[in-house]
């Protein structure tokens, strides 16, 4: 084992999802899609057993509104 990293890491540009247990404060894991509909499809799946937040599009380093 190493040391743990000190840089934050950088997401590459999609669509992301937050999911994490139900009542569950903490530990979620982001899910990245290519395209809205591809992430739209991974929420209903998931929130079938899971809590799920939709963080919406990384567009070059920024989130950018899915709202249009």
């Amino acid at each position: 084992m190493g040391r743990p990293a000190t840089k934050p890491t950088e997401l590459k540009d999609g669509y992301y999802i937050e999911v994490r247990n139900k009542n569950q404060k903490t530990g979620g894991i982001k899910i990245r899609r290519d395209t809205e509909e591809q992430m739209l499809y991974a929420l209903e799946e998931y929130k079938k057993s899971k809590d799920v937040t939709v963080l919406g599009e990384l567009k070059n380093g920024k989130m950018m509104d899915l709202a249009r």
